[in-house]
């Protein structure tokens, strides 16, 4: 633990962090948007609880966590043995990552209600939020040694749900800002080439939409050939044959006419990125299937020789390609967070931002800060994005990073070191609920005619 907070106080050291957002950005830094600066440094100290999650999982942070009272005891002081003769020290590092991202969730959350209706940064707790930030590190900081001294008991277990809850919902956060991602690129290029007058740009886009379509057959392809078996393995067949007849759908509906002339820049590069995202949450899904017919992840040794078993004697691991590929995903997405505002109305309404300032716009507020290297504050008249939304946002960031670095493992259960099915339907149903997301974005103007959609 010692070595963990040594890593911690190397955000210390930033010379910005004792005052306000304004002062984050050095000198030799161009200008930049208040609201986009507090953003990033919020997403900052994220990315310090899952890096301090990481080191966790290392095996000489492990040896230092028997020092804690919670750990490799069960009940009355017993000394937890695993099946397949497994002791407790295999457990510490997910047990220490479910701690430090409590904290970091408790710590969001915190100013997910402390910032509940701020309008503008006229408003004093808006100073809370763009500044004091060596304040809000050492309030990180007791968070987190205070969870590594909460009594397991029924903690891991109830933490299991809301960690599976929290992470089904990130999920669709992060379908969401691909939706935004993909129309963002297709109304640009499609723009540039009827400005350039140039048909590169039609193929840089049937290009990358073939290219997507292509790597979501050939996922298709392995997922059966890996995660299927002639004769068994039918939840794993329904699961990939359903998804991909509705990403086959959602393709179809996407070229139709009617849906063509109420959403112009709608077309198969938004659908193809789904799909290939829809692809991705399946190879989660069947990655946590508890079955050592149906899931090649349970069939790895570790490099010590220690074998982690579950009830039938099935091997597993941790670091495994979908977490490491959900780790990336996860960066990306939670950077996207920090410094998006979309240019469509439904993506803003939807995660609680303003669209983006036109270029003419910035230029004069930039303009109106005297020295360069400075974020200027550009929320007087009203906030840019809902802070309470945001934390609320990073919360369940928190809870995905934690699903993702355990795998879906719930150390309440010491006995079985498996995935359950729990996991595995949280995954489809998260893949489904995107799905029809995706849908209602392009038939909602149809149905809906007397809204705007624009």
């Amino acid at each position: 633990m010692g070595a963990c907070l040594g890593a911690c106080s190397v955000l210390s050291c930033v010379s910005c962090l004792c005052s306000s957002a304004p002062c984050i950005l050095c000198g030799c830094c161009p200008s930049s948007r208040n609201s986009t600066v507090t953003r990033l440094s919020f997403t900052a100290f994220l990315f310090l609880g899952v890096l301090v999650s990481i080191i966790m999982l290392s095996p000489s942070v492990e040896s230092q966590l028997h020092k804690l009272p919670w750990v490799c005891e069960e009940g009355a002081g017993t000394p937890v043995i695993l099946q397949g003769h497994i002791d407790c020290g295999s457990l510490l590092g997910h047990r220490a990552v479910y701690r430090m991202c409590f904290a970091t969730a408790a710590f969001f959350f915190l100013f997910t209600l402390f910032m509940i209706c701020v309008r503008s940064s006229r408003d004093p707790r808006a100073a809370v939020q763009n500044g004091f930030w060596f304040f809000k590190f050492l309030i990180l900081m007791g968070i987190t040694v205070g969870a590594f001294y909460i009594p397991d008991g029924s903690f891991s277990n109830v933490w299991f749900y809301f960690g599976v809850v929290g992470s089904f919902l990130f999920i669709l956060i992060q379908l969401v800002l691909l939706i935004d991602f993909a129309h963002s690129w297709n109304q640009r290029w499609l723009g540039k080439a009827e400005e350039c007058d140039s048909r590169a740009w039609y193929a840089g886009l049937f290009f990358f939409t073939l290219l997507f379509y292509t790597l979501s057959t050939a996922a298709v392809t392995l997922l059966f050939i890996y995660y299927t078996q002639p004769g068994a393995c039918y939840e794993g067949k329904v699961f990939i044959g359903l998804n991909l007849t509705l990403c086959f759908c959602i393709s179809t509906v996407a070229v139709l006419p009617k849906v063509q002339d109420a959403q112009p820049n709608s077309g198969l590069l938004q659908a193809s990125v789904i799909t290939l995202y829809t692809m991705f949450v399946t190879w989660l899904a069947l990655s946590s299937v508890p079955d050592q017919k149906c899931n090649p992840h349970l069939l790895t040794r570790f490099s010590n020789g220690t074998i982690l078993a579950g009830p039938d004697g099935y091997e597993t691991h941790w670091w495994d390609a979908p977490s490491i590929v959900g780790l990336i995903v996860f960066i990306l997405c939670t950077l996207f967070i920090g410094l998006r505002s979309s240019d469509h109305r439904q993506v803003n309404s939807l995660m609680q931002t303003e669209e983006c300032p036109s270029t003419l716009e910035v230029t004069q507020q930039r303009q109106v800060v005297e020295c360069k290297g400075r974020a200027f504050d550009n929320e007087q008249d009203g906030v840019t994005y809902s802070y309470s939304f945001f934390h609320f946002c990073l919360v369940l960031a928190s809870l995905h990073i934690m699903m993702t670095l355990t795998n879906w493992y719930r150390p309440g259960e010491t006995r079985k070191m498996i995935s359950t099915w729990t996991a595995v339907w949280v995954k489809i149903c998260a893949s489904w609920a995107g799905l029809l997301l995706y849908l209602w974005t392009l038939v909602a103007p149809l149905l809906l005619p007397n809204r705007d959609f624009s």
